[in-house]
């Protein structure tokens, strides 16, 4: 039986060219992968099958771009690998599938939530799940120190946030002072100044540095946003923001928790999710509505996403293999160098 082509569009892939050659191993010539990035310095643009630079995100000729080039080049699929595309994505899905490019990214609301993590606490707070505290205004925090609610070492971190930066942990009120001024600075010198101007005067989080095992998980749905499975993995080692080493585990704890908060999402295929595990109760940490930098452990351990969501897209039976990782695999990053041309 012949299979329908299908044409992939990955907006902001930047240096994600391991998710593009994943995608293009598993179509296998039924279709191609096409990358897009507002840097011309994006090494997931060569490993594409086709690459094409965009305008920036929050420009007003960005989403014109798109639905031309989705026109052009006969994009069935688009998705997005960065936390700032995701919402103005979000906002312009109906617009995509007027010209037949379905866009699989979560609805509106809920890509706010991921991205704004005192949002995120509050969904968390709302829904029962065990909460970190975490507090907005400095005064505050000052209250819940002088009350014995909480103790230093504290983090302090953009509210609008992603991968490491603009993080500092704070161990006296002298270093929260400055750490707190500090944020605020980098944030308005950083592509984090977009989503930060909606409430500039409440752009810095503080919240509880928890001690206790960290994990990623890879929190799967299916493209009706119901819940298939979970990929748990416990960190070895981390750099930049993202992981660098970890084994794939299996923890009951965190599977129960992941499963609930996906009936209660309903997110659209893979999240990406970071959770500590301190005395035995299992804390969220942040929510990614996309795929994060975890997932290749999670492929180097027999998981195939890509593999599942062409099936998904295809309405075809998925093998239960692709979604099994062997537990036990450790992985590790290495660093290589990449020559490409430059884009202009």
């Amino acid at each position: 039986m012949s299979r329908k082509p299908i044409n992939i569009l990955f907006t902001s892939a930047g240096r994600r060219s391991y998710l593009i050659r994943f995608f293009r191993e598993a179509l296998d010539g039924c279709g191609k992968v096409f990358a897009a990035n507002s840097s011309p310095l994006s090494t997931a643009l060569e490993e594409a099958d086709e690459g094409v630079v965009t305008p920036l995100i929050y420009d007003g000729a960005y989403i014109p771009f798109l639905l031309d080039y989705c026109r052009e080049k006969k994009i069935d699929v688009l998705m997005s690998l960065f936390d700032i595309d995701l919402p103005v994505l979000a906002r312009h899905k109906a617009e995509f599938e007027k010209i037949g490019t379905r866009v699989l990214v979560s609805d509106p609301d809920f890509v706010n939530i991921c991205n704004d993590k005192w949002l995120t606490a509050c969904f968390l707070k709302e829904n029962g799940f065990p909460l970190i505290p975490t507090w907005l205004d400095k005064d505050a925090v000052l209250a819940a120190l002088k009350n014995g609610e909480v103790s230093f070492p504290l983090i302090v971190k953009p509210r609008w946030g992603m991968g490491s930066l603009s993080i500092f942990t704070a161990d006296n009120e002298a270093e929260l002072d400055v750490f707190i001024e500090k944020v605020r600075r980098e944030i308005f010198h950083s592509y984090l100044k977009y989503e930060s101007a909606f409430d500039p005067d409440h752009c810095v989080l503080i919240q509880k540095k928890m001690d206790g095992q960290e994990y990623g998980l890879d929190l799967i749905n299916d493209l009706n946003g119901s819940y298939v499975t979970t990929i748990i993995r416990k960190k070895l080692a981390m750099r930049s923001g993202e992981t660098d080493s970890a084994e794939i585990t299996e923890e009951p704890l965190i599977r129960a928790a992941s499963k609930r908060l996906a009936a209660l999402t309903r997110h659209v295929g893979l999240m990406d999710m970071d959770l500590i595990l301190a005395d035995g109760t299992p804390y969220i940490l942040e929510m990614n509505a996309r795929f994060g930098g975890g997932y290749p452990f999670s492929h180097l351990a027999g998981v195939n996403m890509p593999a599942v969501i062409l099936a998904w897209l295809r309405q075809e039976a998925v093998d239960p293999a692709w979604l099994t990782p062997r537990i036990g695999t450790i992985g590790q990053k290495e660093i290589t160098i990449r020559r490409f041309e430059k884009r202009q």
